[in-house]
């Protein structure tokens, strides 16, 4: 999913009009028809927010709770984007205590619902150059990585290391983050929401498109988790890593991003998850019928004050008068 709020400083209303309008009604339909538990938005709820004033940030806070407004036996998280906090080098602590604030989520956490364990991850934080918020990041997924270690071993084994640490279920994490793993491009990514084809081929960077080989490496020795769900790209992706562990880059949810927005619906329990693909209209057709409604709607209009003139007569003086303009 991708980039919620329009943008101030480069954004026009128009695109705001049509991306906002599109997205609340696309989020309440599926509130109403599907009433899930929990949502997770992957990163980049907003265009500008690594430039936005504190009173911009407000009013962005404010229109995406009223986008995404949910009732109260439904949880919505949104998960920290490069938008949201900037890349690596614009992120500041301030930036990030912002978005945590906001949306009462800190950048590594693991949130148990029903026996499920889901990590959230910073990814942009991943750079591996040793800056305070990266050593922070990653001396808290190693302390997570602990706990959920601790939590599937034997009681009577590892006793010594792990007798202080508070027990999470035993069920391998759920992983989301902003960034996917590390892959060198799309080309093997199939399914009419993946890359163009004239993009398939192009390679990813590493730390800019996706984390690094040693960060995605880390991650997958420190949690093995059973499922991983990733955004960033705008292009639906599945891949498979160490042979056995699913990543599935989720596409855009917006307009401005693909004319084929989609999401990902899941039913996912301690030990299985069932994941389903929900497509939105294309945004293309929905302009198509809105521009034939509206043309409808004005010969109509047209013919009901010349109620004398044939269809055929009034027709013909329509195309004159565009011939003579």
């Amino acid at each position: 999913m991708g980039r919620f709020v329009h943008p101030k400083i480069n954004g026009h209303w128009l695109d705001k009009l049509r991306r906002e309008w599109q997205m609340e009604r696309a989020f309440q339909t599926v509130l109403w028809l599907l009433q899930p538990e929990i949502v997770f938005i992957l990163g980049d709820i907003f265009d500008e927010g690594k430039w936005s004033s504190s009173q911009a940030w407000s009013d962005d806070v404010r229109r995406y709770h009223k986008i995404f407004w949910h009732p109260d036996h439904t949880e919505v998280f949104g998960i920290v984007g490069n938008h949201d906090i900037g890349f690596h080098y614009e992120m500041t602590s301030f930036k990030l205590e912002r978005f945590s604030k906001s949306f009462n989520l800190s950048s590594e956490k693991v949130i148990t619902r029903k026996g499920i364990n889901f990590l959230i991850v910073n990814s942009i934080a991943l750079e591996g150059d040793n800056c305070m918020i990266c050593r922070t990041a990653e001396a808290k997924l190693i302390e997570l990585s602990h706990q959920l270690n601790c939590s599937r071993k034997e009681q009577n084994q590892y006793k010594k290391s792990c007798s202080n640490v508070d027990k999470l279920p035993a069920s391998a994490p759920i992983l989301l983050q902003h960034y996917p793993l590390y892959r060198r491009s799309d080309s093997e990514c199939t399914g009419e929401d993946s890359a163009p084809l004239e993009k398939k081929n192009d390679l990813f960077r590493e730390k800019y498109d996706v984390l690094s080989q040693e960060a995605s490496q880390k991650l997958l020795w420190w949690f093995h988790p059973r499922l991983i769900l990733s955004g960033h790209t705008h292009s639906a992706c599945e891949v498979l890593h160490n042979g056995n562990i699913h990543e599935i880059s989720v596409p855009s949810f917006s307009w401005r991003n693909r004319n084929n927005p989609s999401f990902i619906m899941g039913s996912i329990t301690s030990t299985e998850a069932s994941l389903y693909k929900c497509f939105l209209p294309y945004e293309n057709t929905v302009i198509t019928i809105y521009c034939t409604a509206g043309s409808v709607l004005v010969v109509l209009i047209l013919a009901h004050f010349q109620p004398l003139l044939s269809p055929y007569h009034f027709v013909q003086r329509l195309i004159t008068k565009y011939k003579a303009l």
